[in-house]
């Protein structure tokens, strides 16, 4: 087991540098120069000296040093500075960083709702019909487009139904469309996933011969059943966890809150390449972190796993 620890860790590492490096050199590729937008302006009277100082204080020099330099910088948490606000870009994240947590906390939570009664729902229904129409929402979930989405959802609950204000509100008013809009889309694979997992469970000999022992429908699907088909929704709910922090983008654009998504937004717009950066590299983090926590929960929850190791 700790070797299997360490294995994954190991990997996890690898991949985070992957990212790290991937980004740093896509993003050095960038047409256009960000210090030259934001100080060559003539209103502003630098002169070509001042702004090669500027230049070096941003760290925009060598190639391979400033990547050496700026892996060190994120391996100790300093993440450099914008160059739109002149601020440490740490200070910006943790800004950003608490309200897209919370939206995405709320909007996984809702999206395993969501998935989990689609499943139940299908595999407990005796027609046919309920169950295939049960089964193609996730499908139509998956095929409609989040900014789309967003949008439908302000036109009819906020402008004709008058449930949910626009503007103001409570914290839990304002949470309510941009949760529903991030979570539709996610719950999709889950209760894909889940469904045709506890198919295949209900498949297995075990099953009949607890029918057979008087067990009812309902605690065979709970007790038996969804214990055993957990496992593969799992490591699809780890990577719809990580597809978050990427949904929020469009999420938080679309509903104006000031979150990861509108600091990328911005740092995009202003080619603010240090914060796109420190943006790239905690998205990769958190899909490697969440994926390496399913990871080590598999042994844990399938004994078969843990004695394969």
């Amino acid at each position: 087991m700790t070797r299997y620890l360490l294995s994954r860790t190991g990997q996890a590492a690898l991949v985070l540098w992957a990212a790290f490096t991937a980004s740093y050199v896509l993003l050095q590729l960038l047409p256009g120069d960000s210090i030259l937008i934001k100080f060559q302006n003539p209103e502003l009277g630098l002169s070509p000296q001042q702004i090669a100082e500027i230049r070096t204080y941003y760290g925009t020099g060598s190639p391979i040093f400033e990547y050496v330099q700026t892996l060190l910088g994120f391996l100790t948490g300093r993440f450099g500075y914008s160059i739109d606000t002149g601020t440490p870009v740490i200070e910006r994240l943790a800004e950003a960083l608490p309200e897209t947590v919370r939206l995405a906390s709320a909007a996984f939570l809702v999206a395993v709702l969501i998935a989990v009664v689609i499943a139940f729902a299908a595999s407990y229904s005796r027609t046919s019909w309920l169950r295939g129409a049960l089964l193609s929402v996730p499908s139509l979930f998956i095929s409609v487009p989040a900014f789309w989405l967003g949008i439908l959802l302000i036109q009819v609950f906020s402008f004709r139904l008058k449930l949910v204000p626009v503007i103001g509100g409570s914290d839990v008013q304002q949470l309510i469309l941009p949760v529903l809009t991030l979570a539709v889309p996610i719950s999709a694979p889950i209760a894909q996933v889940l469904a045709r997992s506890i198919d295949q469970v209900y498949a297995q000999p075990f099953v009949p011969v607890i029918a057979a022992k008087g067990a009812t429908r309902w605690w065979i699907l709970w007790r038996h059943v969804a214990r055993n088909a957990v496992l593969p929704t799992l490591t699809v709910a780890g990577l719809m966890l990580g597809e978050l922090i990427a949904g929020s983008v469009v999420t938080e654009t679309v509903f104006g809150r000031a979150g990861v998504g509108r600091l990328t937004e911005q740092a995009v717009n202003a080619q603010d390449t240090p914060v796109m950066l420190a943006v790239v590299v905690l998205a990769a983090a958190v899909f490697v972190l969440v994926n390496l926590v399913v990871d080590v929960l598999f042994p844990i929850l399938d004994p078969r796993l843990k004695a394969a190791l």
